[in-house]
């Protein structure tokens, strides 16, 4: 097992010696998260032009939303007690041989819808396992006055993941076949593996692996938010959110098709802005730091970027570049959202509890996504999706709004304190 090891009285630089650990650790996921987001590209395009429904792309969002809800929960109290380093490499690895396995279907010339469904939600059961882990390991790793600096850094990453693979993806499905573009999944899968066979990610000292132990630790879990109304209050918030907006984004490649008459590079013009927007607001986090309550700069964010969404179901179809700007505000505001809202958890939630928090949020708040979508998909045939943006724009713009004005969520910083 991993050492324990304090960073509560450390006082380094965000970018010193000391945090070399953990830069390698960030910079080996974040290339692996270019090859996923490459991978999430060519899939997504390829159930696009091959079935043109918005149900078959709901569907393929819902089998990669499931195990988050039905696992996450289990994923959590077990990532508290196992070694977070083991735990990361083992899901990179799989993950990388269910790629081997679809690349090789495709090569032979089988592959069906159904398949792509089974992929996606084996790789989401994966990705329930370390992105808790990769969370919780942060928090241990990084001294305290640098966790929003680091969640900065962490979207801007993403933002640039985010720019570079969906135009590379687009321009890689034209000149090759899509089991070789599959195939550099495996290989950045490797950059994210090897480096943890190297360094060390502190670990919370626990007691006890057993099934019941786990049950107890679930039950520890639930009781701390339980107790803690302005977890629910903002879990709720995430839950509507996800519910409205999600779904909207899941079915941006029809839009692409049926209002703006485009095809894979736009699609990749509209997610590269979107990126964009990812790495200027992880910035601003990274060097502004947000404002002293760091709710009020999430639930700030939260509204600006329910305007970004308004605009892109106001795009006209002959003005792609309005859309473009407009997921550019988006994606600017929702990395500052997110950023200020983790590092929040980071900060007050206790070390060996924050695999079972972080996975009791990413459950929560994406538990309804089934339901969202199942509606959103038939509702937006008949009334299109255009109207499905601007009604969860507006619906995020009031919920950001309750959050800035509710006083329980704007003392969530002063009245939970981390023992």
């Amino acid at each position: 097992m991993d050492a324990p090891k304090d960073t509560s009285e450390r006082s380094v630089g965000l970018l010193s010696r000391e945090m070399l650990p953990f830069l390698t650790l960030f910079g080996g996921q974040s290339i692996s998260l270019f090859g996923s987001r490459l991978v999430q590209f060519a899939l997504v395009w390829w159930l696009t032009e091959t079935s043109g429904s918005a149900s078959v792309l709901a569907t393929a969002t819902i089998m990669a939303v499931l195990p988050q809800v039905i696992i996450g929960p289990f994923a959590g109290a077990m990532v508290d007690r196992w070694s977070r380093r083991i735990v990361m490499m083992v899901s990179d690895s799989l993950v990388a041989l269910s790629v081997l396995l679809l690349a090789y279907l495709y090569s032979a010339g089988g592959v069906q819808v159904w398949q792509i469904y089974l992929i996606m939600f084996f790789r989401s059961t994966m990705d329930t396992f370390q992105w808790p882990a990769m969370q919780a390991s942060t928090s241990m790793m990084v001294p305290q006055e640098h966790l929003p600096r680091a969640a900065g850094l962490r979207q801007s990453a993403q933002g640039i993941v985010n720019i570079i693979s969906p135009p590379l993806g687009a321009l890689l499905l034209e000149s090759l076949p899509i089991y070789l573009v599959l195939g550099i999944d495996v290989f950045t899968a490797l950059t994210a593996v090897g480096p943890l066979f190297f360094i060390t990610i502190p670990q919370p000292i626990r007691g006890g692996t057993t099934a019941r132990g786990v049950l107890m630790d679930m039950r520890e879990g639930l009781t701390f938010v339980w107790e803690r109304k302005a977890i629910l209050k903002i879990l709720g918030i995430a839950l509507l959110l996800n519910m409205l907006a999600s779904p909207a984004f899941s079915l941006m490649p029809l839009l692409v098709i049926q209002h703006f008459n485009g095809g894979a590079i736009q699609l990749a013009w509209l997610q590269s802005s979107s990126g964009a927007g990812l790495i200027m607001g992880g910035i601003l986090l990274g060097v502004w730091g947000g404002f002293k309550r760091r709710v009020d700069t999430a639930f700030t964010a939260l509204m600006a970027s329910g305007l970004g969404i308004i605009g892109i179901g106001l795009a006209p179809g002959n003005m792609i570049w309005t859309a473009i700007v407009s997921i550019f505000v988006f994606g600017f505001m929702n990395s500052v959202a997110n950023g200020s809202f983790f590092s929040v958890i980071q900060t007050v939630i206790p070390n060996e509890l924050q695999g079972r928090v972080f996975t009791l949020v990413m459950s929560s708040s994406v538990a309804v996504m089934p339901l969202g979508l199942a509606v959103a998909a038939p509702v937006a045939e008949v009334i299109g999706i255009r109207t499905w943006f601007l009604a969860s724009g507006v619906v995020t713009i009031i919920l950001g709004l309750y959050g800035l004005l509710n006083p329980q969520i704007r003392g969530f910083e002063d009245t939970l304190k981390a023992k």
